[in-house]
């Protein structure tokens, strides 16, 4: 039975934003006093602090020592365009598109770059397109999690390893919570205002031999801005990927960002990350198993994600209600939480179906996750009967 006693105690921290995600436990401004401010990021300490980052960014991620890592500008968004707009074009494209960053991406490519030779694999959410179509002989665009549909790929087998295009994967809400398979990956971009709850506006990109090897072997036909151009007479800039950074970074977002790092690398790195999101995650699951009138949007347990859990009413939750009444339950939910502390940005993306989202990264503690339960039955048992009255 729904509970309609409003709980007495609220989570530690009620911020369970799906980007920028909650901060480090024990995170304070006072962990950024040195940040390198009123310097050049082109100073040798600029270009040193930048390139610390990157160094721990393969550390924590187990990134192979022959692929590159560089920040880049505009978040996670233009480290994906500056891979669309930079390799794309030397073959065919298959675009996968379960939400709506996959669905972006294939708009970029058919209606930006106009390429003609285009596939899209689209299925709608809380599904997977079906995996087996994909042709790994043409460059495939995908999101390794769906950051609005909470459904990721199960694993890296379903990408050839004798593949002769390049895989692009967004993974900017799997990085640091889901195990990455490297060797499947050509070019794999993230945001640390993600799963690391760092300060927005950055991105990271992370390149492949091959996806190097086609950057140096290929002119795409159209001109490039100058924050997407990563080669110079046919050679790849490498200073990109050693701290000299293509257009002016924050310094202090990436101290901000170091520190999330070097804490991520003191509780065991991405092993220990991976662990938290998965009890995080497990702890919610657990619960809207033992309930009624909530349900997971993802259908599939094996392709649930363990970062952005999206969640939906059930048809017995909303038995009796007009499709306008039964949408403003989530709405309301999401209001009344906000108002009592108790939970903060937990609305469903906008485009996605009516109903809720929690993040359950690694920078989330789960007893707060924990905490967060009974105030869901609370708000749902006010937000259900104020719809039926």
């Amino acid at each position: 039975m729904t509970d309609v006693t409003k709980p007495a105690a609220r989570p530690a921290n009620p911020r369970f934003s799906s980007g920028p995600c909650a901060k480090m436990p024990g995170w304070s401004p006072s962990l950024l006093d040195n940040a390198l401010l009123g310097r050049s990021h082109r100073s040798a300490e600029g270009k040193a602090r930048l390139q610390y980052a990157i160094n721990l960014t393969r550390e924590v991620l187990e990134v192979p020592d022959d692929y590159l890592i560089g920040i880049v500008p505009a978040s996670d968004t233009g480290a994906v365009e500056m891979a669309l707009w930079s390799l794309l074009g030397a073959r065919g494209v298959d675009v996968l598109a379960w939400e709506s960053f996959g669905k972006g991406w294939a708009v970029d490519v058919l209606k930006q770059l106009k390429l003609e030779d285009v596939r899209v694999l689209e299925a709608p959410y809380g599904e997977l397109p079906d995996l087996n179509e994909v042709d790994f002989s043409r460059d495939v665009v995908f999101t390794w999690n769906g950051t609005t549909a909470g459904v990721k790929v199960p694993d890296g087998g379903w990408i050839a390893a004798d593949r002769e295009g390049l895989t692009i994967c967004d993974a900017t809400s799997a990085a640091f919570a889901q195990e990455l398979d490297w060797d499947k990956l050509d070019v794999t971009t993230f945001s640390w205002q993600k799963v690391m709850g760092g300060e927005a506006q950055h991105g990271v990109l992370i390149l492949s031999p091959r996806a190097v090897e086609r950057l140096e072997s290929y002119t795409p036909p159209w001109p490039l801005p100058k924050i997407f151009r990563m080669t110079k007479n046919g050679k790849l800039i490498a200073g990109i990927f050693k701290g000299a950074t293509i257009n002016t970074p924050s310094m202090l977002c990436v101290e901000d960002y170091i520190k999330a790092l070097e804490w991520a690398r003191e509780i065991g790195g991405g092993t220990a990350l991976q662990a938290r999101a998965c009890m995080n995650a497990a702890a919610l699951n657990e619960w809207v198993e033992d309930r009624g009138w909530i349900e997971n949007l993802a259908r599939d347990p094996e392709t649930r994600s363990n970062t952005s859990v999206c969640l939906k009413l059930t048809d017995a939750a909303t038995e009796g209600l007009t499709e306008e009444q039964a949408a403003a339950i989530p709405k309301r939910m999401v209001a009344l939480l906000d108002e009592e502390g108790a939970a903060y940005d937990i609305g469903a993306y906008r485009d996605a179906p009516p109903g809720l989202r929690v993040w359950c990264g690694s920078t989330v503690e789960t007893q707060d996750i924990i905490g967060l339960l009974p105030w869901l039955d609370w708000a749902y048992a006010v937000a259900r009967a104020e719809a039926a009255s």
